[in-house]
């Protein structure tokens, strides 16, 4: 049986090692995560991003939201050149640990185009319709 079953099958308030989950963690073959993070208050989606071991690592103990750049192949802290910060209330991983979820605390535009959230591009019928607007200083 593997950790990710036993969760399946605890009692709330059961609780597990933290390193027993990490070395179980299905890593994608770019050795990646799923990370979505969510405003922790008003439960709004602000952003799917990527998080590699180390970028898990230094969120959960800095609780300052780390993620993994594809594009840089380096970690990128979320707020470090634009100040717009993602502090991390809560972490939590799926039902079989392959996405995990960011309930954290956003300062400023979780956006890189200046919007409050990425989630802007509404599906209305056979329309996208564009449901917030982009700063002018963005």
């Amino acid at each position: 049986m593997t950790i990710w079953q036993t969760l399946e099958d605890a009692d709330q308030s059961d609780s597990f090692p933290l390193e027993e989950i990490l070395s179980a963690i299905p890593w994608n073959q770019d050795g990646l995560i799923a990370a979505i993070a969510q405003e922790h208050d008003t439960k709004e989606m602000l952003m799917l991003a990527w998080m590699n071991k180390d970028a898990l690592i230094e969120t959960l103990t800095t609780r300052q939201v780390c993620y993994w750049s594809r594009s840089r192949q380096s970690l990128w802290r979320k707020g470090e050149t634009s100040g717009h910060v993602q502090h991390l209330i809560d972490a939590r991983f799926d039902c079989d640990g392959d996405a995990l979820l960011l309930l954290v605390n956003q300062k400023g535009a979780a956006c890189h185009t200046g919007r409050p959230n990425c989630f802007y591009n509404a599906i209305r019928g056979e329309q996208i319709v564009v449901t917030s607007s982009k700063p002018n200083n963005a």
